[in-house]
């Protein structure tokens, strides 16, 4: 239910030659999706630093906006982790009170994580993030149509549907502008000390995972800092 990225630093490094990834289908050993071997914990517990999340010190948010707690979610679409965890993070973040946004951020590690990254950028240049962004877990998770290892053509291909032209999508997915947004999001992983996806940042401050304890405590602790930060600023 979590996808651990090992060697994530030496990762960030290499991709900047271009180097792969692990395929992000593949989870560690003895790991699995199945949220009822994740480790019981009371609703009404108190999380845990060091346990149940992750204090950053030298944290900041990706985003920052005076006034409004952020909420980030370290993501990739080839990782099926974080095609589980979307249904419950949609119904989660409905729930989220005025002044807390929520903001995406494609993992960029290298290799096809990079590719699917630009395309996360080249379909918000578009205006069609939020209208694609499930149908493109469907498509790599779902449907199969499309593979870790499709071209930019092929994915181009896919946001066609949204009424954009194939060529000028692959031009803004390799254009400068994707590039910047590209290093931003690698910056903010390296700083919030990301070790695998999908990962939750609260404000820049806090990191928090499924890991062991699953999705639905995840997004309690989630919640429960949430609030803590909103009554900071008030």
């Amino acid at each position: 239910m979590f996808q651990r990225l090992m060697g994530l630093s030496l990762l960030l490094l290499l991709s900047a030659c271009g180097a792969d990834s692990a395929p992000a289908s593949s989870a560690p050993a003895g790991q699995t999706d199945v949220a009822e071997h994740a480790s019981p914990v009371a609703q009404d517990a108190v999380p845990v630093a060091g346990t149940d999340y992750f204090e950053l010190p030298q944290g900041t948010p990706y985003a920052p906006l005076d006034g409004q707690v952020e909420v980030a979610e370290v993501f990739g679409y080839t990782c099926n982790h974080c095609a589980n965890f979307e249904p419950l993070l949609v119904a989660w973040k409905a729930t989220l009170p005025s002044g807390v946004r929520f903001t995406p951020v494609p993992a960029a590690l290298g290799g096809y994580w990079v590719t699917f990254a630009q395309a996360f950028y080249a379909a918000e240049q578009f205006g069609i993030r939020e209208q694609s962004h499930q149908p493109m877990f469907d498509a790599l998770h779902v449907q199969h149509s499309l593979g870790p290892n499709s071209s930019p053509e092929q994915i181009a291909a896919f946001y066609v549907q949204y009424g954009v032209d194939p060529k000028a999508f692959i031009k803004a997915m390799q254009g400068a502008a994707v590039a910047a947004q590209i290093n931003r999001s690698r910056q903010f992983a390296v700083r919030s000390r990301i070790q695998g996806t999908p990962s939750l940042i609260i404000d820049g401050k806090y990191l928090v995972t499924a890991d062991a304890r699953g999705y639905e405590q995840m997004l309690r602790t989630a919640g429960y800092l949430v609030a803590q930060q909103r009554a900071a600023l008030n």
